[in-house]
């Protein structure tokens, strides 16, 4: 690069010549001395301005600073939305819990209200410093993460539960009649007809003519009719090859198709059939082979003393003072 400085009054002229290395040196020492004059007066202009009261220069700064701090509140009130969504995300996330808990408690055989109790907590504080906004974000979206897995495992839960009382319900563990005493058991006996050895199929409830029948478990009505031997039969399936007999009915109140609940009334005792008297013959069929009857009403016995039993632990915990009063009897 070529520079010409003439000379009016002396009539001369000089040439310069600057090369590429000169001409961003002298590039940078003029964005240097520009910096140096812009922070001086900056500084002058500004801040001397500001302190002494100048009226143009308070009003710049005035308007300086609200620009600052109208962009601080507005990044504050994002991120303090952003937070609400999440808070709010969470809330129904928690109550989601809540009630999933619930039901796998309940499906579980679980007081609810062990669960829902807060847990204790406590130690030596050891102040920390205060969360940014970023970590708070990462705190939360944690959580939420954290949240969403126990929700997916309490679905499964859940799930598993369901299925298991559905196939409880299932199993005929119900006492056909209610207070009906146990006459001839399962197994070989004296026929009361024939007067000779024979085997007795299921078990045989006396009871009064028109004594409620009840389903021994849930299930679907696959037969109701008349039997030369059995009388007015009906015959319930519970699924898995598993069948229940109920004959001898004075009066029946279902029919085939119709679908049964555990406990529920389905005939009354009678005599009808190849009967001596009024009573109930029971069966349990698996894959069409007759069990004994008493082994699963026995189970469902075993099962209802163990809910019993836990029930009364779960009143015995959740009572004022959490445990029995052991003071002797005498100062009581």
């Amino acid at each position: 690069m070529h520079l010409i400085i003439t000379d009016a009054w002396m009539a001369k002229s000089r040439a310069i010549h600057l090369s590429g290395t000169r001409l961003v040196l002298a590039g940078l020492a003029l964005s240097l001395i520009l910096m140096v004059v812009a922070a001086a007066l900056y500084h002058w202009v500004f801040l001397k301005g500001a302190r002494e009261g100048w009226p143009v220069v308070g009003s710049l700064v005035r308007l300086v600073v609200k620009g600052e701090f109208e962009q601080r509140d507005r990044f504050m009130r994002e991120n303090l939305d952003v937070l609400a969504r999440k808070l709010g995300e969470m809330q129904a996330k928690l109550t989601q819990l809540e009630s999933l808990g619930e039901r796998v408690s309940g499906l579980a055989g679980i007081n609810p209200a062990e669960i829902r109790s807060k847990p204790g907590q406590g130690g030596v504080l050891v102040s920390g410093r205060s969360l940014s906004m970023d970590e708070l974000q990462m705190t939360l979206s944690d959580l939420a993460r954290l949240t969403d897995q126990r929700t997916d495992l309490l679905t499964v839960l859940e799930s598993r539960l369901f299925d298991q009382k559905i196939r409880s319900m299932m199993v005929p563990t119900e006492r056909p009649v209610a207070g009906g005493n146990l006459g001839s058991g399962f197994g070989w006996r004296i026929d009361p007809i024939t007067g000779r050895s024979a085997l007795h199929t299921g078990l045989d409830f006396q009871a009064d003519n028109g004594t409620p029948v009840l389903s021994a478990a849930g299930g679907v009505v696959v037969a109701q009719d008349y039997h030369p031997a059995y009388g007015n039969l009906i015959e319930v399936d519970h699924g898995n090859d598993l069948i229940t007999r109920y004959a001898h009915a004075s009066a029946v109140f279902v029919k085939q198709g119709d679908l049964v609940k555990r406990g529920q009334k389905i005939a009354e005792v009678g005599s009808t059939g190849r009967s001596t008297g009024s009573h109930l013959h029971f069966e349990v069929l698996v894959q069409g082979v007759p069990q004994d009857p008493q082994k699963f009403l026995d189970a469902g016995s075993s099962i209802a003393a163990q809910q019993l039993a836990s029930a009364a632990a779960a009143k015995g915990r959740n009572s004022p003072g959490g445990r029995p009063d052991k003071r002797p009897e005498g100062r009581r």
